[in-house]
């Protein structure tokens, strides 16, 4: 299978936001905006054990809500800031569906998204 025929994936995420682009029709077609994903972070709670079993749980939540935007991944980049790429490429890892996916990494700001297409274009091409 050739690289223009795999599908491929890319996403911008941090702690609390993600943006996910595909191509339009799975296997072919422009890359563009998929979707959006949005994590509201635990609420106030009287407990520091409770705050971080309610993150770990809104974090599980958070991944697999964008993983759910991405059907049959073959390949994926994942940029952004902060730790949360890492969390989730080893989300992908574990979860039996994506385990052969082949991914990567890179650190980047928060780009628009015409720039988030143009860059995973460019990326994949």
């Amino acid at each position: 299978m050739s690289d223009k025929n795999k599908k491929s994936f890319g996403v911008w995420m941090d702690a609390h936001n993600a943006t996910i682009v595909g191509k339009e029709n799975v296997d072919n077609g422009e890359f563009v905006i998929l979707g959006h994903v949005k994590n509201a972070g635990p609420d106030n709670n009287s407990s520091e054990n409770a705050s971080n079993n309610q993150e770990i749980t809104l974090t599980q939540k958070f991944f697999k809500e964008i993983a759910s935007k991405m059907p049959n991944i073959d390949q994926i980049h994942i940029t952004g800031t902060g730790q949360s790429q890492e969390q989730f490429i080893k989300f992908l890892a574990e979860t039996a569906q994506y385990k052969n996916v082949v991914s990567s990494e890179s650190t980047s700001n928060k780009m628009s998204d015409e720039n988030l297409v143009e860059y995973f274009t460019t990326y994949f091409n």
